[in-house]
C-alpha cells in the first residue's frame, strides 16, 4: 500500500510551526539553564549513612555561608547533588562538616571563565556543523539541478536540523524552570548526535529521489518524491526503533549522569526522524509548485 505523504505536507507544517513556536516560547520565556561546566560554579554529590534531609533542609544548612543561588537535587535513594557558585577549598570542607554523616561521592568546580569559554565553543560547534551539513548536501545533489536546484537540497536540509535542535531545547528549557534540568556537555553532546543521525537519514530519502528521478524521466517530481519516501519509510522506521531501544534502556538503567543525555536524544531522534520524512522532502515538492 502506498501513502500519500504530499498530499497532506500543509498539516505536517503546520504541526511543525506549532511545535517550534512552543519551544521557541519556551527557550526565551524561560531561559535555557547551563550546568556548572558552561556557566561555572561548583556542584558536590554527598552520599547519606542515614535518612537524606529534604531540599529545605539543605538550602537551611548553606544558608549561613552567603552562597547567593544554590541549586539541590535528590540523586538515588540517599543521594543529594549541591550545585552553587564557584567554591574555595576551605569553603568546600566547612560545607561538606556542615552535613554530618554525609559521604563525599563527587566534587568539581570550574571557573567563570573557562565555563564561558566552553559556551562560546559550544555555539560554534553547532553552527560550523550546520553550516557543513547544509553545503555538503547541496554539492553531493548537484547532479539534480533538476527541476529543484541542488542548493535547495542544503536548505531544506537545514530546516530540517533547526528544527530538530530547537524542539529538544525548548523542552530542556521547560524543564529547567519546574525541574532545574541543565545543560550541560553531555546534552551538547546528544544535541551534535542528533544533527548526524537526521542527516543521515534526511540523505538517504534524497539519493533515493535522484535515483529515481534518472531512473523515471517521464515521472512527475511529486510523484518521485512520494516513491521515494514511501522506498525509504521502513528503513527510517527500523532504524529510529532500533536506536530508541537502546537509548532507553540508557534512560532507565544508566544512573543520573546519562539520564538527560539520554532523554535528549530519544527527543531530537524522534523529531530527526519526522523531519526528514515530513518537512525536508515535502518541502522541494512545495518550493517547486510555487
Amino acid at each position: 500500500m502506498k501513502i500519500n505523504f504530499i498530499k497532506y505536507r500543509r498539516a505536517y507544517y503546520f504541526i511543525s510551526g506549532l511545535l517550534i513556536v512552543a519551544s521557541l516560547f519556551s527557550i526565551f520565556y524561560f531561559g535555557l539553564k547551563p550546568g556548572i561546566d558552561l556557566a561555572g560554579g561548583s556542584m558536590m554529590e554527598l552520599a547519606f549513612e542515614n535518612e537524606r534531609p529534604s531540599n529545605q533542609a539543605a538550602l537551611e544548612k548553606l544558608s549561613p555561608f552567603n552562597l547567593g543561588e544554590v541549586v539541590v537535587q535528590p540523586t538515588g535513594e540517599k543521594g543529594l547533588i549541591i550545585k552553587t557558585k564557584e567554591l574555595d577549598e576551605a569553603q568546600h570542607q566547612a560545607i561538606l562538616q556542615s552535613f554530618e554523616g554525609a559521604k563525599e561521592l563527587s566534587f568539581e568546580s570550574i571557573g567563570p571563565t573557562i565555563g564561558n569559554e566552553l559556551r562560546q565553543k559550544t555555539k560554534m560547534a553547532i553552527i560550523m556543523a550546520l553550516v557543513a551539513i547544509a553545503l555538503y548536501v547541496a554539492l553531493a545533489f548537484q547532479k539534480i539541478s533538476r527541476p529543484v536546484p541542488s542548493w535547495k537540497y542544503g536548505i531544506a536540509t537545514l530546516i530540517a536540523l533547526l528544527h530538530d535542535v530547537i524542539i529538544p531545547l525548548g523542552i530542556f528549557a521547560y524543564l529547567g524552570h519546574i525541574n532545574n534540568v541543565e545543560i550541560t556537555i553531555p546534552v551538547i553532546a546528544a544535541l551534535l548526535t542528533i544533527l548526524g543521525f537526521s542527516v543521515h537519514d534526511t540523505i538517504v530519502i534524497f539519493d533515493r529521489i535522484r535515483e529515481n528521478i534518472l531512473k523515471r524521466s517521464s515521472a512527475s517530481f511529486e510523484e518521485t518524491v512520494n516513491l521515494s519516501l514511501n522506498q525509504t519509510l521502513g528503513r527510517s522506521i527500523n532504524t529510529v526503533l532500533t536506536v530508541l531501544f537502546v537509548v532507553l534502556a540508557m534512560f532507565f538503567m544508566g544512573g543520573e549522569s546519562l539520564r538527560y543525555f539520554s532523554l535528549a536524544l530519544m527527543v531530537g531522534i524522534v523529531s530527526g526522524a519526522y523531519s526528514s520524512i515530513f518537512i525536508a522532502s515535502p518541502l522541494l515538492v512545495s518550493w517547486l509548485k510555487k
